[in-house]
């Protein structure tokens, strides 16, 4: 990524603000956004009078010609799995690159799962899972994620959310809170994330840098594709040019929110150039109101 010392200091920065950070994430990380396991079942027993009906195991009462119920008891703690964009299109940043925004980010949510005692896992990917470490517990276990984050070198530039999001559908046996952080610049990843929707709960964070969205009146400039690595000479000074790409724009990025809509799957929008706390703040807060039937008018 970029230089390792001043990534660590940094990451510390983002610890000690994690603190803070926490306290406005908890009912919405933990509690509002991600139900987690939720219940867990635990076992099969006679009914005795008191117990809520709508616990009735009816195929059980029928067979025993006795009325029986089924029990559940709560999981407080969750796993969540980070699922990280690697790919040569996550290196692009007109001042600070999207792979460091994403690495902050990941941060600072990783910090506030581990004060709160919950799993946390990480996957790489670029066009195929790069890394995979599984879910535990404890600020070891976070420092490993960190060091991998950190040190692990891409083996391909190129970039499939599919693939990743297959992985996970076909591993994950517990109910886990997947958190995606990419630009989601991928061939079509709809259906192994509706799969994967079914089972789990999955946030897209979608990290974009402000000269993706908007082409500055330089004259003639050369992009080039960090995944392909092809190149194109382009006159920004051309006015209608400027305007079909932000059109381009515009219209992925519809697609994209109607796709994520309709799959139920909850997307948080961020810069380059701007700070993280206060989105994801202000995200978390709205997902605990809606889920608590209170919607705050402004």
């Amino acid at each position: 990524m970029d230089d390792r010392t001043e990534l660590i200091r940094q990451l510390k920065k983002i610890d000690l603000a994690t603190g803070v950070l926490v306290e406005g994430l908890q009912s919405g990380l933990h509690h509002s956004v991600f139900k987690g396991q939720g219940v867990e079942f635990s076992e099969i027993r006679e009914y005795v009078p008191g117990d809520d009906i709508r616990s009735i195991d009816w195929k059980v009462t029928a067979r025993y010609n006795h009325p029986y119920i089924k029990e559940f008891t709560e999981e407080r703690d969750q796993t969540f799995y980070f699922v990280v964009d690697i790919s040569g299109s996550a290196g692009f940043g007109s001042d600070t690159t999207k792979q460091r925004k994403i690495l902050e980010v990941t941060a600072s949510l990783a910090f506030a799962a581990v004060k709160n005692n919950d799993r946390i896992g990480l996957v790489l990917f670029s066009d195929r899972v790069e890394k995979y470490i599984p879910a535990k517990r404890g600020r070891k276990h976070l420092a490993s994620l960190f060091n991998v984050m950190i040190d692990h070198v891409a083996v391909s530039q190129k970039t499939d959310l599919s693939v990743a999001v297959k992985f996970l559908a076909t591993i994950l046996s517990r109910r886990s809170s997947v958190i995606i952080l990419s630009d989601f610049a991928s061939p079509s990843f709809s259906l192994p994330l509706r799969i994967l929707r079914r089972r789990h709960e999955v946030l897209a964070i979608r990290i974009a840098d402000p000269r993706e969205q908007e082409l500055p009146d330089v004259g003639l400039i050369e992009l080039e594709d960090s995944e392909t690595g092809e190149q194109i000479l382009v006159d920004t000074s051309d006015p209608a040019f400027r305007q079909r790409y932000r059109d381009l724009v515009t219209g992925a990025e519809d697609e994209m929110h109607t796709e994520f809509a309709r799959n139920r799957i909850r997307e948080v929008a961020l810069l380059t150039d701007e700070p993280y706390d206060i989105p994801l703040k202000r995200f978390f807060a709205g997902v605990a109101q809606r889920r608590s039937g209170y919607v705050r008018v402004l």
